[in-house]
């Protein structure tokens, strides 16, 4: 038999490389995508501060400064 080179090992007769550890980077993918749909459950549970946001009446009253007709 021939001498498997350094990084390397044999299996069935064929050589193969070894393994190499996984980083965290492989998982980055999977965390982005739970962060945004744990900010989209968040937001459809709870809102994003609706009460602060107030719309201009519908129907505005005329400032005091306005002159009327007499």
């Amino acid at each position: 038999m021939s001498k498997v080179p350094e990084g390397f090992h044999r299996v069935r007769g064929h050589i193969r490389r070894n393994p190499k550890p996984r980083s965290a980077k492989r998982m980055s993918g999977w965390m982005i995508a739970g962060v945004v749909a744990g900010a989209w459950l968040w937001g459809q549970v709870f809102g994003f501060g609706e009460t602060a946001s107030t719309t201009p009446p519908a129907d505005p009253k005329p400032a005091a400064s306005a002159q009327s007709d007499q």
